[in-house]
């Protein structure tokens, strides 16, 4: 079990007795609503990959979570006047795990695109960040590509992860490339500085990232990204109370200017 896993279990086991009591005074989840079941519990479960800095990530070492959603989180909690506790999801079961019963937790973030897709089976908040799809590749072969079409050939190996919308961006618009799936989405910058792949398919608000922290990767098509969209918190549907709220704190950090600084903290591209 990593530090990660072993973190949130800490964390179910002190909040397994709230959460019983919580369900027995109210009968189920939703009878209260949402936001009373998490006042009485104390605390916001947050689900999120652990993968995808500098959004979402989790230390090995130390189980610790940090990243721009991560703080996005961590100012929803503190509007709501509790305390927060991380929930390791993934990519491929992020949709199953939003929608488990019972609830493996409250709410979703992390890189997390608005699609409408999403939308028909969950809810989803307003956007706070934008993004959009784009490439790493070796800094030696920056040159190399200038568009979608220099990355669609057989002689071209893509990474992406598995499960997410990177994958699906790269099976449906690169037919031609070779496309290799990795199961850890960390990794994969690290492979392809290596030569293990060519091209890794990410996003806007994770290359600049990997670019500052490898001297061997670039970027080359960061200021034209292939899809233009906005990054947003997800939940399962019937939460309509804690919807309103997690708008009313992006709305709130938008007007004054927390928004924009969590953004200049992280390196990202501030849209609102």
């Amino acid at each position: 079990m990593t530090a990660c896993s072993k973190a949130f279990v800490a964390v179910l086991l002190s909040l397994c007795y709230a959460t019983l009591l919580a369900a027995c005074s109210h009968g189920d989840s939703t009878s209260g609503g949402r936001v009373e079941l998490i006042a009485e519990r104390g605390t916001l479960l947050v689900g999120t990959t652990g993968d995808y800095r500098p959004l979402s990530f989790c230390e090995p070492e130390t189980g610790v979570y940090w990243g721009f959603g991560i703080e996005m989180a961590q100012k929803i909690a503190s509007d709501l006047g509790v305390g927060v506790a991380f929930v390791k999801t993934s990519w491929p079961t992020l949709s199953a795990d939003v929608l488990a019963e019972p609830q493996n937790f409250d709410l979703a973030i992390g890189g997390i695109t608005i699609t409408a897709a999403r939308q028909e089976t969950m809810l989803m908040s307003e956007g706070y960040l934008a993004n959009g799809k784009t490439i790493l590749c070796r800094a030696s072969e920056a040159d190399r590509f200038h568009a979608l079409a220099d990355i669609d050939k057989p002689e071209v190996v893509v990474m992406v992860n598995p499960g997410g919308l990177n994958e699906k961006f790269a099976k449906e618009n690169l037919t031609h490339a070779t496309i290799l799936v990795h199961p850890k989405n960390e990794e994969i910058p690290t492979l392809v500085a290596e030569g293990k792949a060519d091209v890794m398919i990410t996003e806007i608000t994770e290359a600049p990232y990997y670019v500052q922290a490898d001297t061997r990767l670039a970027a080359p098509l960061l200021a034209t990204p292939f899809t233009h969209g906005e990054i947003g918190v997800l939940m399962r549907k019937g939460q309509e109370d804690l919807l309103q709220r997690v708008n009313s704190t992006i709305r709130r950090m938008k007007a004054d200017g927390s928004l924009r600084r969590l953004h200049e903290k992280y390196g990202l591209v501030y849209a609102y």
